[in-house]
């Protein structure tokens, strides 16, 4: 370990090293240290996103290959960390008025977002799988965090089961993998399948075997089509806060790191892993689209649609091109921005103190609560890609990616989808400014919830005036990952 490879796994060290701090402190003065917690753990997710942002560190790999630092990862990260930060704000006044506040919660929140990190600077499946690891373990203990609600407790249960079974066949593949390459390293397998095209080798049945296992296993992680079961019912059973942090941050990394999977090692196998991720993408946003109309549950209809999301977002990863990858990472950084203004509204749904989950308890709500109607709306014309929101030029980004591959299929049914998932978002809209008002939620909000759903609505809304940074971020990045 030389001081060059400290240098550039410093924000993940410092990341580390202060959770456990955290958790120390958390131990010696009990629950009444929650709150402080809670804050100081927000605070180290922004210093770390700002030393990412100023670009102070350098970009190579460290310990013998297994962990690479670049733009793209730095990227991600910076998603992930907001993700995260603003997750952790959303659920203090949950818990507070819940009476479940524990400490252990901002520190899980922190081992979570460290796995995130590693995850999308591994280099090597053996690290692939330990950062995933370590963000699963997390999530789990955090699905079940209400020990005494039973949703809860199911939620935990399902996804830790669910989720085995996914490292299981992830870990199937990764042996395949080593057996027929000889290596776990993403460059010398790089290296093996480049030489191997080179000489105009078929590459080996069992090593594509692998990467299908490979591929399910990460498919899992992202939630799409077929290994998404888990997610309405996690959606819906763990803490709504909880549930706003599972559809951000993590999908961020899973995303991140599938894509470094495969256009890094398994760049030379595009046109065989081309047809699954073709297919994925195709049954997540057929799926994404059709079972989530049938949703009365605000927090199963949010899960369906993070599947039909996460559909979308595949299509840049099934052109295979720098544009694709591009068009992805743009979309990802959009879709972490609408769905933590979304779940800031489902967070604010609260009648008699008490938390409601019904899409109809959104009736008249322009009248009641015409802010949190205006950003709800903002929203879900986002999500149904309407113009000129953000989420709009992010479907474009990956439809045109699809197209310029020449995928023209992918992008028609990538459209049509978009149709009838406009369906379920409007009709919130519908229920929220043409229908006679429910009974209305608990004012105020709390200035925490002002100011996220205040600025993540005006960067949908107005994301189109200066679409310039974010996109040529975007574009760096992909260039960084497909280049190195």
């Amino acid at each position: 370990m030389s001081a060059l490879d400290l240098t550039i796994i410093l924000p993940e060290v410092v990341l580390a090293g202060l959770a456990m701090v955290l958790l120390m402190v958390g131990v010696f003065r009990g629950q009444d240290a929650t709150r402080g917690i809670l804050w100081l753990s927000v605070l180290i997710l922004i210093v770390v996103a700002a030393v990412l942002l100023l670009g102070t560190r350098p970009s190579g790999t460290a310990f013998a290959g297994l962990f690479i630092a670049d733009r793209f990862s730095d990227f991600m990260k910076v998603l992930i960390l907001i993700g995260s930060a603003v997750s952790a704000v959303m659920s203090l006044r949950y818990f507070e008025r819940e009476g479940v506040a524990r400490f252990e919660y901002p520190v899980l929140m922190l081992f979570a977002t460290l796995g995130m990190m590693m995850m999308v600077s591994a280099n090597d499946l053996i690290a692939l799988y330990m950062g995933l690891e370590l963000q699963s373990l997390s999530l789990y203990v955090l699905a079940a965090i209400r020990r005494d609600s039973l949703r809860s407790t199911e939620a935990g249960l399902k996804y830790f089961v669910l989720g085995a079974l996914s490292s299981g066949m992830l870990l199937y593949g990764a042996s395949m993998i080593y057996g027929f390459t000889g290596s776990t390293g993403f460059e010398a397998v790089a290296d093996v399948l480049g030489r191997a095209a080179a000489a105009g080798e078929v590459p080996g049945l069992g090593l594509l075997i692998g990467l299908v296992f490979l591929i399910a296993g990460l498919a899992f992680k992202i939630s799409a089509v077929p290994f998404h079961m888990w997610t309405p019912d996690v959606y819906e059973g763990a803490p709504t806060p909880i549930t706003a942090f599972f559809a951000t941050a993590p999908k961020v990394a899973a995303m991140g790191l599938i894509v470094r999977v495969m256009m890094g090692p398994f760049g030379e196998l595009v046109a065989e892993w081309q047809q699954v991720v073709v297919v994925v993408a195709i049954g997540s946003m057929i799926l994404g689209a059709f079972a989530a109309i049938a949703q009365t549950n605000i927090k199963r209809l949010m899960a369906y649609s993070s599947i039909g999301h996460v559909g979308y977002a595949l299509i840049g990863l099934a052109a295979g091109t720098e544009d694709g990858v591009r068009g992805l990472i743009f979309y990802m950084a959009i879709y972490i921005v609408m769905n933590l203004g979304t779940f800031a509204c489902i967070l604010c749904m609260r009648t008699r103190d008490v938390m409601v989950e019904g899409v109809e308890d959104l009736r008249g709500l322009s009248r009641t609560h015409p802010g949190m109607a205006l950003a709800l709306l903002i929203f879900m014309f986002s999500m149904a890609g309407i113009p000129p929101m953000a989420g709009f030029l992010a479907k474009f980004y990956v439809f045109m990616a699809a197209i310029d591959a020449g995928l023209y299929t992918l992008a028609v049914i990538g459209v049509l989808t978009s149709v009838v998932g406009a369906f379920y978002y409007l009709r919130i809209v519908k229920y929220m400014y043409f229908d006679e008002p429910a009974e209305s939620f608990e004012r105020p909000i709390g200035r925490e919830m002002t100011v996220i759903l205040a600025v993540t609505s005006v960067v949908i809304l107005f994301f189109f005036v200066i679409p310039g940074p974010l996109l040529s971020q975007a574009a760096a990045a992909a260039s960084a990952l497909i280049s190195g």
